[in-house]
């Protein structure tokens, strides 16, 4: 079964990057375990949502930006994904600063240098691993999650009321509430997600030699359901390390009045303290470790969908010479974040208003996503069926309605 585990899981887990452990971390500290339900409540929409993403790269043998290019005007193609760039480069500085962060506190020594030596060290394996090496190193990767369960099982949690606060929802009318609430569906739901996976089908058809859905429909029944098993996992992992982290939070600094995270990073230190030694290097080497996996994500997501814009080969099979847009892309959006502390701005900001953008990007980008897994012209009779166009559209729906709620908080 492991071996049939791939793109969803590693989407899954690289959902859980050091910029989403601080938001779960400052959720936890602020709010307890009060609004650790809302992890249930996104989990059908990201897990709907992201198997929408990989049906329409499975069947079309595309990804999203070249279906956008296929089939939708240019204009939409390109302020999507220059949106993407954008958010994912912000996100980008803001993941490999937590991880030089991480090892400042760990080793002492220069955070900067920490910063670009990870950026290097996520290029240099992105562009000189052959996929299947690589794919296999992400997914050993999704190993360094479990951090945050042991952290857990090393301090006290009042279990009866950690999961009375999971199953029952709770809700409080302020805008700091509200703010929380939309930052996780944010955090767990993020456009580059949707570009990775997508992509990630395309490779693994390339990899077993398989065609796209559309064109060898005898075998789509088998591949969509282990797309849906694949993606369930994935997403059911991933929200289950972020509740983790919540209770870890809720238990340790919540419980001690430290009620405001910044960075992820800062989560770690604050829990020393209040936790234990070992509980704080836990905490650190998951923020490395998810950090690894997180990275290559990013930079691969942003390479996939500026070569779909141009029609450029985009693979992580393809020799560098014959992919320099790909890999050109790589580097550059990698070296680009890690030299955001450099230029002076505040990597917690920078995290703020990516967040911000990816909120803005998700809910039209989903809705594009369903027109794309509804429309025949791209997906042939593969078109995704009734129940889950219901639930896409829901899924889209809520999304809008969180990014509206989250512009009503700021004022």
């Amino acid at each position: 079964m492991l071996s049939r585990l791939g793109p969803g899981l590693i989407t899954g887990a690289a959902d859980d990057d050091p910029s989403g452990i601080g938001t779960y971390s400052q959720v936890g500290a602020q709010f307890g375990y009060g609004l650790s339900w809302s992890l249930l409540f996104s989990l059908p929409f990201m897990t709907v949502i992201q198997d929408v993403a990989a049906q329409i790269g499975s069947v079309t043998g595309r990804g999203i930006a070249a279906n956008l290019r296929r089939h939708y005007p240019r204009p939409l193609l390109w302020a999507a994904v220059i949106l993407l760039l954008f958010a994912n480069v912000i996100n980008l500085g803001a993941d490999l600063s937590a991880m030089g962060a991480a090892m400042e506190m760990l080793l002492g020594g220069p955070l900067a240098a920490y910063t670009i030596g990870f950026g290097i060290l996520c290029l240099v394996l992105e562009i000189f691993l052959d996929y299947r090496t690589y794919a296999a190193v992400l997914k050993f990767t999704t190993i360094s999650l479990f951090a945050y369960v042991a952290v857990v099982l090393t301090v006290k949690v009042p279990w009866a009321e950690a999961f009375k606060a999971l199953l029952i929802p709770h809700i409080e009318w302020t805008a700091a509430f509200a703010t929380g609430f939309v930052a996780i569906l944010g955090t767990t739901i993020s456009p580059y997600l949707f570009f990775w996976q997508a992509a990630q089908e395309i490779e693994e058809e390339k990899r077993t030699h398989s065609k796209p859905l559309y064109v060898a429909p005898k075998n789509a029944a088998g591949e969509i359901a282990r797309i849906r098993q694949d993606t369930l996992i994935g997403m059911v992992f991933s929200n289950i390390v972020a509740v983790f982290i919540v209770f870890a939070a809720a238990a340790t600094l919540n419980a001690h009045g430290i009620t405001t995270i910044e960075t992820s990073a800062q989560a770690a230190q604050a829990l020393e303290p209040v936790a234990g030694r070992f509980a704080f290097l836990l905490f650190a080497f998951g923020i490395i470790g998810t950090g690894l996996l997180a990275v290559p994500v990013l930079a691969g997501s942003a390479a996939y969908a500026v070569s779909e814009m141009l029609g450029r080969p985009a693979s992580l099979d393809a020799k560098p010479l014959n992919a320099r847009l790909f890999y050109g892309t790589i580097a550059i959006t990698t070296l680009a974040g890690a030299s955001i502390q450099y230029v002076g701005i505040n990597p917690v900001r920078a995290l703020y208003w990516s967040a911000v953008i990816n909120g803005v990007l998700a809910a039209p980008l989903m809705a594009v996503m369903m027109l794309i897994v509804t429309n025949p012209r791209a997906m042939g009779h593969l078109t995704l069926g009734r129940r889950g166009a219901v639930l896409g559209w829901a899924a889209t729906a809520v999304m809008a309605l969180a990014t509206i709620l989250f512009f009503v908080s700021l004022f």
